[in-house]
Order: C-alpha cells, then sequence, then structure tokens
C-alpha cells in the first residue's frame, strides 16, 4: 500500500479538512473505550455523507486498504480499534437529524447523531427515542446500531434492534445498500436484522430510521437500599415473578456506593451493601400500583429504606448513583475496564460472588454496576494498568467471569459487542459449526479482509499476528 497516494487520493475526494493523518492526533484514535488493546489507524477521514463514505470505500478498496468505522468512540470492546492500521473511517460530522415524522412516530438520523440528541428532536412532540445505553449523551446512532446496545430503559421497551425501521449502508465495496423502510414489516427487515449487532463487520451504516416512542403518562422511581447484595438481588427475581416489569431495574454494590459518596456527597443508610433502582411508568394508576407493589416486596426482603418519587428533579437525584458510578469509579483506581456477560437472574448471587472471588485472587477490586432486571451483568475491574503484571491479571479475571457467565447458561455478552476483547470467548459459546454459519452470513454480504477485519469472528486472516503485535508478543 502506497500511503502517501492514498492520503493524496483522499485529501483530493474529501478535502485536505477532512483528513487527518499527524502522528501526534492519531494517538486518541488507538483505541476505543476498551483501553487494553491499542492500533493506530495511518489516517482518520471525517465523512459528511453517505456518498463520502462511499468514495472513501471505493478509494480504500483500490488501494487495498483496512477501512473501520467509528463514532464517539465510547465502545467497550475494541469494536472501533483500527486493527490493521488503515483507515479509521469517523461519522463525527454526520449528525444530522433529516426528519421527524411524529404522525408515523419515527425519526431519520445520520449515523454520527447523538442518542440523547434524538429524544431531543421527539420531545415537542411528546416522544423519544427508547434505547439509552448509559453512554447516551455521546454515543451514536451508528454505533448503537453496531452493537445493538441497550440500556437501563430495555428491560420493558427493548434493545436497539427493537427501534429501527429501515438504515442504509455502504457496503465493503462503496455500493449503497438500503434495508427496512418506514414500517416495520418490510420485506428487507431480515437483512437489515443481520445488521444490526454485527458491529460493523458488514458495512457501514450511515442513516437510519428509528421508531419513537410516546411518553409515559406518569413515571415512579424507587431507590431501595440493602443490607446484602443477595438480598437486592432476590427482590429482583420475586418483582419479575410477581409479574412486574419495571421501566428499569438496576443495581449497584457497596463499591459504587462507596466512589459515589465521596464523589458526589451521596449518601445512604448505615449498614447498605446494595442498592436497585426500580422505575415503573405507564398510566399514573399503573405506574403508582407497580411501584407500591416493588416497595412491598422490597421490604419483605428486609431493605433498610425506599425512597419513591414521581417528581422529575426527585426522581434525577435518585437516578445519580447508576448515572454518575462507573465514573466515580477512577477514585479507586486509574484504569477501569467494564465487562459485559449475562445471566439467568436467578443465578444473580452466585455469579456475584464469584465475580468478587475471582478479582480478589487476581490483585484487583472489582465493582458491580447493572441491569439487574434482565441479569446484563457489567462487572468493573480496577486496577493500575502501570504496574508490572496487572494488564494480564485483568484479561485473565474478565475471561474467568465471561467462562462463568457461559456455565450458568448466560453470553459472552448483552450490549458491548464482541470486537476484539471477547474473539478468543466466541469458541466458548458456539461450536465450530456455529462459528462457519455465522461465517457464511457475512460472506453473503462480502468475503473482504478490509472491512472493520479482526472482529467478532476468531482466526480471521492476519489477525492473529497482528494482535500478538499489540500485546508485546513475539511473533
Amino acid at each position: 500500500m502506497d500511503l502517501g497516494q492514498l492520503l493524496d487520493d483522499l485529501c483530493s475526494f474529501l478535502g485536505s479538512d477532512q483528513v487527518l493523518s499527524e502522528g501526534a492526533a492519531l494517538k486518541a484514535y488507538d483505541c476505543d473505550a476498551y483501553t487494553l488493546d491499542k492500533s493506530r489507524p495511518q489516517a482518520v477521514v471525517f465523512p459528511r455523507s453517505t456518498e463520502d463514505v462511499q468514495g472513501i470505500i471505493r478509494i480504500c478498496q483500490e488501494h487495498e486498504c483496512p477501512f473501520t468505522p467509528r463514532g464517539a468512540g465510547t465502545g467497550l470492546s475494541g469494536g472501533a480499534l483500527a486493527a490493521k492500521g488503515g483507515i479509521l473511517i469517523s461519522t463525527k460530522a454526520m449528525t444530522q437529524i433529516l426528519d421527524v415524522d411524529p404522525e408515523n412516530g419515527s425519526l431519520l438520523a445520520q449515523a454520527g447523531a447523538v442518542n440523547l440528541n434524538l429524544t431531543r428532536a421527539a420531545a415537542g412532540h411528546n416522544m423519544h427515542f427508547a434505547p439509552d445505553p448509559s453512554s447516551q449523551s455521546v454515543s451514536t446512532l451508528g454505533g448503537n446500531i453496531a452493537e445493538n446496545s441497550g440500556g437501563p430503559h430495555t428491560l420493558k421497551y427493548g434493545v436497539t434492534a427493537q427501534h429501527i425501521l429501515g438504515l442504509t449502508m455502504v457496503g465493503f465495496d462503496g455500493g449503497r445498500v438500503d434495508l427496512g423502510g418506514e414500517v416495520a414489516e418490510h420485506p428487507t427487515s431480515g437483512w437489515m436484522n443481520l445488521v444490526i449487532g454485527s458491529e460493523g463487520t458488514l458495512g457501514i451504516v450511515t442513516e437510519a430510521r428509528v421508531k419513537l416512542t410516546p411518553n409515559p403518562e406518569a413515571t415512579q422511581t424507587a431507590l431501595a437500599a440493602f443490607p446484602t447484595v443477595r438480598q437486592a438481588t432476590e427482590t429482583v427475581s420475586a418483582i419479575i415473578a410477581a409479574g412486574v416489569i419495571p421501566a428499569a431495574l438496576e443495581m449497584m454494590d457497596s463499591r459504587v456506593m462507596s466512589a459515589v459518596r465521596a464523589a458526589f456527597g451521596l449518601d445512604y443508610p448505615e449498614g447498605t451493601g446494595a442498592l436497585l433502582l426500580v422505575e415503573c411508568d405507564g398510566s399514573p394508576e399503573e405506574a403508582l400500583s407497580e411501584i407500591q407493589e416493588v416497595n412491598s416486596l422490597c421490604a419483605e426482603r428486609g431493605s433498610l429504606s425506599v425512597v419513591i418519587s414521581d417528581d422529575p428533579e426527585q426522581r434525577a437525584q435518585l437516578w445519580k448513583a447508576r448515572k454518575k458510578g462507573i465514573g466515580a469509579l477512577g477514585r479507586i483506581a486509574p484504569t477501569l475496564v467494564t465487562h459485559d456477560g449475562v445471566i439467568p437472574r436467578s443465578k444473580l448471587p452466585e455469579m456475584l460472588d464469584f465475580v468478587i472471588k475471582t478479582a480478589h485472587e487476581n490483585r484487583i477490586i472489582a465493582a458491580n454496576i447493572f441491569h439487574a432486571g434482565d441479569g446484563n451483568l457489567h462487572p468493573i475491574l480496577c486496577f493500575d494498568e502501570r504496574e508490572p503484571g496487572m494488564i494480564a491479571a485483568a484479561e485473565r479475571a474478565g475471561s474467568e467471569i465471561i467462562r462463568k457467565c457461559i456455565e450458568l447458561g448466560g453470553s459472552i455478552t448483552g450490549e458491548h459487542g464482541v470486537g476484539v476483547e471477547k474473539i478468543d470467548a466466541i469458541k466458548l459459546m458456539f461450536s465450530p459449526d456455529d462459528i462457519r454459519l455465522q461465517e457464511d452470513f457475512k460472506s453473503a454480504f462480502h468475503q473482504s479482509d478490509l472491512c472493520n477485519p479482526c472482529k467478532i469472528l476468531p482466526n480471521q486472516k492476519g489477525c492473529v499476528e497482528h494482535m500478538r503485535r499489540w500485546r508485546g508478543v513475539a511473533t
């Protein structure tokens, strides 16, 4: 690959102001929010339209140069890592909301539009975009589609896939592909659902039409304090077993509580070992009835306190520990790795005990803040990567946690994706025949080694050698 000629061609097509190739500036793009693996691209480009992305990919194909899509870089599995170098295609400049259609309950936006801005655009019509990952104030629509992101409110409302009506994607050869449409039952929706959650390996999504959800008439939020993690987790199962499906059902352990107490002055009853955040919505009668049922179930299982509010400002205060918890953990250690696995709700006590034990054995502090209602765990490993051996210890602990999720009947990911972080774990969950079938699905779109290489599927051409190089292992 002639890098100089490649850059000249990109600059001629886009303009030099849309091409970044200076070494120091590229350092900001050598990883996403999963920081243990790093690989610097040769250049970052900033398209403004689907046509720009088409031209970029055609230039990359002409030069046989790998290309990788990137949204806000908030992904937690290395999905936006330029695994073989090459060109990073950033959607940072593709932020337009192109159409709001309240009559049909939909909105059309470019892939770089920030998740929360979709809701803001629909707010005047008393509607919102339901998928709400914790990074929603910065994460982008394209990234949410790539990872099939979830969030606290997807227990009731579903993950990203349930809220995408149609999308535009640029394929590996620069061709435009339109899938889905303006209605849910479009003939190409099946193909569209293969793209959602494919982590940018089938092509680059440039626009999407999303389904908007009417705002609930009423919302009740409860923050319940429990003496132990086990009592909190048993209450989670009791709430669902009682037939209550909250809009959100989140849990935080004592490590998170200590961090937010120190960072924001939040206080909880003496002896609190875990918090449950429960939100119920619907009609005023429905929301009130459900939150009262939740209150009773918490009391039956030994809660120390339950604070309930329907006031927006007070509810925001109850959410503060959940919204700010991960950031506050930076007070515990300079390096945080947020994992992502899924288990049956009934296995939560056993799994959380295992997380703490495994972290301790590897000299790591573990904190837990997660979507308890659907068993989507986010164990956070806190350590100092500058200390010799700690990166290897964190990777070892993470692998053991993911293996345990599988043993308990769960999955290796709920919303963060596989990326490069869990590429080896795929073999633990799927048989060789399963993996070959997934390779066949991918080949229905393309057989290129250039489109977001080294993600999801193991043993891709040249990827093992590149991964060894990132991690300082001799090849």
